[in-house]
């Protein structure tokens, strides 16, 4: 199973190596819960073990964001310490796959996109974590 840090340093590797614009702490989190979805649709076993909470902008993953929160809207350069050996075939393939979909949009947009989506809707009033076998089945109808 992938560390969450690893799935967020190659979503930055991705964007640098395509000359992306940048992927701010917002953007960040909403790549990673669409990477954790749709993997988990897929495999049928989660990309990473932290848990996704239902906040206020959407689904956060509580340590990324205090990893990258110092960055605030402004993007996140890429660590000097990414190993994308970390990462097997499948899972960077997925994840390829989530940035080059999902990376194309701005951070708000991906923010409301996921304002739209059951697993959000469903929990955001307690900012409650989202269950992963709900968030499975709701991925599982997306691919």
């Amino acid at each position: 199973m992938a560390q969450v840090q690893d799935i967020a340093k190659y979503f930055l590797y991705l964007d640098d190596t395509n000359e992306g614009d940048g992927i701010s702490n917002l953007k960040l989190q909403k790549l990673v819960y669409y990477a954790q979805g749709f993997f988990s649709a897929l495999f049928d076993k989660p990309l990473f073990d932290n848990p996704i909470l239902a906040w206020r902008h959407g689904p956060v993953i509580t340590e990324l964001y205090h990893a990258y929160k110092q960055y605030g809207k402004n993007p996140i350069p890429l660590p000097a310490d990414f190993d994308a050996s970390s990462l097997t075939k499948d899972e960077k393939e997925l994840i390829g796959e989530v940035s080059q979909e999902f990376g194309q949009f701005s951070a708000w947009k991906l923010r409301n996109m996921t304002h739209e989506e059951t697993p959000w809707i469903d929990y955001e009033k307690e900012a409650d974590t989202i269950p992963f076998d709900e968030l499975t089945h709701y991925f599982k109808t997306r691919v």
